[in-house]
């Protein structure tokens, strides 16, 4: 495991939309067992404008680029961690954990609960992270598991 990087998180940016769906593409091409159905449904791969202006979307940024973020969906019952995304060149920094406890720090403030659908070979992280299995979900990328914290 790589040393701690230098980052600060802030809220994404409209203009920087394009900017995120490269990085999500980027860390998405990077595991095994998505490349082969994305590059199939590149399509898979988008962040919605709206999400970005709503401000359910938060950056790890360093030297003034992004090099992470994480994606909610928040109604008035739940949080949902919707994606995560970390270049790949800094995967295991802390970039991804410190993205989820902000978001998770922001279901909070809303009295909400923070809940992801996520990949089996992503449970550990999760675990380490607080979140709890609850149950399985179906995804177009296949099994996954509900989790919750």
């Amino acid at each position: 495991m790589s040393g701690p990087a230098e980052f600060h998180i802030r809220l994404a940016a409209p203009e920087e939309r394009d900017e995120l769906e490269q990085l999500q593409r980027r860390a998405s091409l990077a595991l095994d067992e998505y490349r082969t159905q994305l590059k199939a449904e590149p399509e898979a791969i988008q962040l919605p404008r709206r999400q970005i202006e709503m401000g359910q979307v938060i950056v790890a940024e360093m030297g003034n680029r992004p090099v992470g973020f994480v994606a909610l969906l928040m109604d008035e019952d739940l949080v949902e961690l919707d994606g995560l995304f970390v270049e790949p060149e800094h995967w295991r920094k802390g970039i991804g954990s410190s993205l989820v406890n902000v978001a998770v720090h922001e279901a909070r403030k809303h009295g909400l609960a923070m809940t992801v659908i996520a990949n089996p070979a992503a449970r550990k992280f999760y675990e380490k992270c607080g979140f709890a299995v609850e149950g399985e979900a179906q995804t177009r990328f296949g099994p996954a598991l509900r989790m919750s914290r």
